[in-house]
């Protein structure tokens, strides 16, 4: 049956955390912004924080590890090996977050030995009226401008650089790896991303970190400024990044994501009002948003309830929710998915 999780929330260095705790019945903030779910990857930099402990005491992790065709399924083992492929957090920003930026697999590979990058995406759980994102530069930069900015704590000139955009509640965006980026503060997001840990701070005025010696992955920022992405994006860029609440938000099983996002993770909005609504066999992690409902498996049926966190194995095969019920259902890529290429 599906393991319903107890809360993963923990210390950062931005503020927020409340609705977290309001959502998942756990410690709220104020200075914890984020819960990682289903989590089988580590904080970078401070193993073993970060992993899922199961109801138990014990590691989703060493479960993974001992059953993956269980937990994740034989095609899936085949293509992506005992990788989980996505990591899911909540995102509750009492503080805007600093403008930052997320390396490619190129990059991780050559300088930190990791297979994964950290391609991200955002489905928004709540805003406020006008909330906007900022992500890419409007205009192509020069390194070495960019570099100025950084090493002279220039906050105000990076946040002028940024192309942005109005998010609503409801509404998904994708942020490619290697974009600077940041999200004002009032916003709560449900994030998948690639199974890393991996930030570069590129401002930190105001933020309870010293980017000097903890924004650059140890690598220091002359290597890690290579992770930028310096080209140009302008608003149709970031138009095409976004799938709209009014494509997402309809009755059944509906995908919640853009489709370039289908090479790093997969993630669907699953909206019953009374009947059935059927889901493939597959590993997933499940929070339900609004409502209550009752699971249904063949081991057996589970009630669940707004503030629920679901891990649900490969092995329990497929599986139905009816009642009044929203649940977010995120997935790893699809075994047959073509290769993220960032």
């Amino acid at each position: 049956m599906p393991i319903r999780l107890p809360v993963n929330q923990f210390d950062h260095f931005y503020r927020g955390g409340d609705r977290i705790g309001a959502l998942r019945h756990g410690p709220g903030g104020p200075q914890r912004p984020e819960e990682w779910i289903g989590s089988t990857t580590v904080r970078f930099g401070q193993a073993p924080a970060g992993l899922t402990v199961l109801p138990d005491g014990t590691l989703l992790l060493e479960h993974m590890h001992r059953d993956p065709d269980a937990w994740l399924g034989p095609d899936h083992v085949a293509r992506y090996g005992t990788s989980a492929e996505v990591l899911v957090k909540l995102l509750d920003l009492g503080q805007r977050l600093p403008v930052h930026l997320h390396p490619n697999r190129e990059f991780s590979r050559t300088h930190l030995g990791l297979a994964h990058g950290k391609t991200e995406a955002w489905y928004v759980l709540d805003a406020p009226a006008g909330a906007r994102v900022g992500v890419g530069f409007r205009e192509t930069m020069d390194r070495a401008r960019v570099r100025d900015w950084v090493m002279n704590r220039d906050s105000d000139a990076l946040l002028e650089s940024l192309q942005t955009r109005e998010v609503r509640p409801g509404d998904a965006m994708l942020v490619p790896s290697g974009l600077p980026h940041t999200v004002q503060e009032g916003v709560f997001v449900l994030e998948l991303q690639e199974p890393t840990d991996l930030s570069i701070l590129l401002e930190w005025q105001g933020f309870a970190v010293d980017g000097f010696a903890d924004g650059h992955l140890d690598l220091g920022f002359d290597t890690a400024l290579d992770a930028v992405d310096y080209s140009a994006v302008n608003a149709s860029d970031l138009d095409a990044l976004v799938l709209s609440r009014e494509s997402i938000e309809q009755a059944g099983l509906h995908t919640a994501m853009p489709a370039e996002a289908e090479q790093y993770f997969r993630l669907h909005r699953l909206s019953s009002t009374g009947n059935a609504v059927d889901v493939a066999a597959g590993f997933a992690i499940a929070l339900v948003t609004e409502g209550s409902g009752v699971l249904t498996a063949a081991a057996g049926a589970l009630e669940i309830a707004k503030g629920d966190a679901l891990l649900i194995p490969y092995a329990v095969g497929p599986w139905s929710v009816h009642g009044v019920c929203t649940v977010m259902v995120c997935r790893p890529p699809a075994p047959d998915a073509p290769a993220g290429a960032r």
